[in-house]
């Protein structure tokens, strides 16, 4: 691939590329990007700047989400890509907007390298799935973390009753079942306003609910400001004593009306709890922003979080208000405070 080496890297990426939810690895001295969009967009780049797009992972959907998703079109949702024990590993969603008929997908392959022969992505079905009226959480951005000891875990979830956080066993697509049972914990939620309909997100998104016939204008309100339950994609970065849980909180998906944020708390285990600085509970509602909009981007939000090259980076996407609020690939260079603390600032220089 005609990919040109950059010798002078800034420190912070604002590229010209229109993603939503990106997720990053290196593979043999290349950078793979995956993102929201049919089939699961993805691209490739040498130096994280100048990028080549590569055939989706889908041609056309997996025959499974038919009966998760009727006449699910393959948009697929928050790719997450992970590498363990020589297999690439990436998750993804599939959901329709506003609605909790979702499910969690597992698909694998032994290399990213297209030229490669041994290059073949091979669907393993659902993970987990979510059923309305039958669960107050949404089976979407799932992201794969590991703790010390090597144990796997799942973490995901989108508004409802927050983000969960699962154990899985050795083969990465089996919700564990451990002694004490199928346990999930909650590692991060903000209030639901308790009068809400369980098939509300409550952000006014449902296309098949009617709002103003189901709500009070006071809960109509609260729904449209994003002020119940607005809470998603999770990401678990793992440095020195801690665990930092990354996550979303207000609106996507609005262009030059959105209001996502990045905020984040930590905690010595995995499962929690996740505190924030001034040692709120992240379960609780509690959380420190790390980055949002300014007088360039809207908003900024769906994070994740790696190092590379012995720098740590977080990946998002930006809402471009030179651009009529569409969503732009932002890469920036994640430092840390006295008190471990990720700081990570917004502007390009």
């Amino acid at each position: 691939m005609p990919l040109e080496d950059s010798e002078n890297m800034r420190d912070n990426l604002h590229l010209n590329i229109s993603v939503h939810d990106p997720s990053m690895i290196e593979h043999d001295g290349r950078y793979y990007m995956f993102h929201t969009g049919r089939g699961i967009a993805n691209w490739v780049s040498r130096d994280m700047e100048n990028w080549i797009r590569l055939d989706p992972v889908f041609e056309s959907a997996p025959e499974w989400t038919q009966d998760v998703v009727p006449e699910f079109g393959n948009h697929i949702w928050a790719p997450s890509i992970t590498f363990h024990n020589g297999t690439y590993y990436l998750y993804y969603s599939v959901s329709s907007f506003g609605r909790n008929n979702s499910a969690i997908g597992l698909v694998t392959n032994q290399t990213l390298n297209p030229d490669d022969p041994e290059f073949e992505w091979v669907d393993q079905g659902i993970v987990i799935e979510s059923v309305p009226g039958r669960d107050m959480w949404n089976a979407i951005d799932a992201t794969l973390s590991f703790d010390e000891d090597g144990t796997p875990w799942l973490a995901f979830g989108s508004h409802w009753m927050g983000i969960k956080l699962v154990q899985l066993e050795d083969d990465l697509k089996t919700v564990a079942i451990t002694p004490e049972g199928n346990e999930w914990y909650t590692i991060a939620e903000r209030h639901r306003y308790w009068k809400l309909d369980e098939r509300d997100a409550g952000d006014s998104a449902n296309p098949e609910l009617d709002y103003d016939e189901l709500y009070p204008d006071s809960i109509l309100e609260l729904n449209r400001q994003s002020e119940s339950g607005a809470i998603e994609a999770p990401f678990i970065f793992k440095k020195g004593d801690y665990y930092y849980l990354f996550v979303s909180w207000d609106r996507c998906c609005r262009g030059v009306n959105s209001t996502y944020k990045v905020v984040v708390g930590r905690s010595e285990s995995i499962t929690g709890p996740y505190l924030s600085k001034t040692g709120q509970r992240m379960d609780y509602g509690g959380g420190s922003i790390v980055v949002k909009g300014n007088d360039e981007y809207a908003a900024v939000g769906h994070n994740s979080v790696y190092t590379f090259d012995g720098t740590d980076y977080l990946v998002a996407h930006g809402y471009d208000l030179s651009d009529e609020g569409r969503s732009k690939l932002v890469i920036l260079e994640v430092t840390w405070d006295d008190d471990d603390w990720p700081v990570v600032e917004l502007d390009r220089d």
